[in-house]
């Protein structure tokens, strides 16, 4: 079975809140953590792959915390699952077609590829900021998202 490994859902998630956020300055990781009933030492190991990727800066001080690099409506859900995950590839013969002697032949490469491309379109599509607003139009415990 495909899925998405805790990394994608829970970065994801962690992205969400920065982008409730986005214009009341930076966020604390634990209050995150609490909001999302994820462990605050998970969320750390999430971090640095987001600031490598530049979605997030942190800020230090009495005012300090995280925040994103650019409004939440330019940042992807692509670009977060990919700085967490990597590539979208469901097989790795779509990213490197050396792997396989079969590559260039194989009618099923081309299932995946077209699979992986949908996944791909679909995650380019998704904004933080339509995922504010997605959010906002659920019906939930919409309190722990200060909305």
């Amino acid at each position: 079975m495909m899925r998405l490994s805790t990394k994608g859902r829970y970065g994801a998630r962690l992205m969400q809140q920065l982008a409730f956020n986005y214009n009341n300055g930076p966020m604390l990781l634990k209050d995150i953590a609490k909001k999302e009933n994820i462990s605050e030492g998970y969320l750390e190991h999430l971090i640095p792959s987001l600031k490598s990727a530049r979605l997030i800066i942190s800020t230090r001080g009495a005012h300090g915390g995280y925040s994103l690099t650019k409004p939440p409506y330019e940042i992807t859900l692509k670009e977060v699952v990919e700085a967490l995950e990597g590539p979208l590839s469901p097989v790795e013969c779509i990213e490197a077609p050396s792997v396989c002697q079969r590559a260039q032949f194989c009618v099923t490469r081309d299932i995946w590829k077209e699979l992986g491309d949908g996944i791909s379109q679909t995650l380019n599509s998704i904004t933080l900021g339509d995922m504010v607003k997605m959010q906002k139009n659920k019906k939930g415990p919409s309190l722990i998202y200060n909305i």
